[in-house]
């Protein structure tokens, strides 16, 4: 069994009030940690961008265990232009149709799936069934060369082949984790604005020679092994990577992380606290402006 987990997957979310709704009154998740950041991270986190930004993780339980959600927010940035590169996140519930229908949120059904899509637009699967241990079961990405994502992903990101046919494949680290699903969308990838980052956990010793393996074969790498301070908390060590069709991919050292990761009952109070004193909105409507588009 393999020592590396899957974490998470970071939305950047503009309309921040909304989406917090979304996740906790539709979705049913519950929030793990918020914090907030006066300017941008070296391992550009948040994008590149330099001005203040928060960010909050939500989940149906800790990260030790469950395949969770980041939502990324730049105060000044009101929308982010969507690609062809995020396909959606499937979840096993048979509670969430009934929660949208209660909150009059929209979804529409296509064979047993309920498709609802986040107030910043993107979508999550929802197949109406009891979950089994968590409840994200897996994340779905475009790729405009199957094989040699495949082969990225498997031989050098040390992934399991779970299923693979002539359009996708399911690769994971485990059995019990969220897999990961790619998708031939027989063309290019368009990260747009939007683009996403998916997080997993390994030995932290391991991270450089994964890094040194990544550079003998001549791919890419975002943010060499750099160490990531956050105030009162563990320094974590990370290497960000992207794929042949340029997803972000996100390596962390698992034993820092895991105390990093440790649920904060103060999570719901702060991330309240950080929407009611987001006066960005209304800084903007006296400019007579709206927060810029990225």
């Amino acid at each position: 069994m393999s020592q590396t987990r899957a974490l998470h997957f970071v939305f950047k979310v503009g309309n921040r009030k909304e989406t917090v709704k979304f996740f906790r009154d539709v979705l049913g998740m519950k929030f793990l940690r918020h914090e907030k950041f006066e300017e941008g991270c070296k391992a550009a986190c948040n994008g590149p961008y330099d001005g203040k930004w928060s960010k909050t993780m939500v989940g149906y339980g800790p990260e030790d265990s469950h395949f969770v959600i980041e939502l990324t927010y730049n105060y000044g940035i009101g929308s982010y232009k969507l690609g062809n590169d995020f396909l959606g996140i499937t979840i096993h519930s048979n509670t969430i149709v009934d929660r949208a229908q209660q909150c009059g949120y929209p979804f529409t059904t296509e064979k047993d799936v309920s498709i609802l899509t986040s107030p910043d637009g993107y979508k999550f699967n929802i197949i109406n069934k009891a979950a089994q241990g968590d409840p994200v079961k897996q994340i779905s990405l475009a790729s405009s060369n199957l094989t040699q994502s495949v082969d990225y992903w498997s031989r050098l990101c040390g992934m399991t082949i779970y299923n693979q046919d002539a359009k996708s494949a399911i690769l994971g680290y485990d059995e019990n984790q969220c897999k990961l699903e790619l998708v031939d969308i027989g063309q290019k990838v368009d990260h747009a604005t939007a683009f996403g980052r998916v997080a997993f956990a390994c030995p932290g010793a391991e991270l450089p020679s994964l890094e040194e393996k990544m550079r003998s074969e001549n791919q890419t790498i975002l943010t060499p092994l750099v160490s990531l301070d956050t105030p009162g908390k563990a320094t974590v060590q990370v290497v960000i990577l992207a794929d042949p069709d340029g997803h972000e991919i996100c390596f962390v050292g698992a034993e820092a992380f895991k105390e990093l990761s440790q649920v904060d009952p103060a999570a719901d109070d702060l991330l309240q606290k950080a929407i009611d004193a987001d006066k960005s909105d209304e800084w903007f409507a006296k400019k007579g402006k709206s927060k810029e588009s990225a």
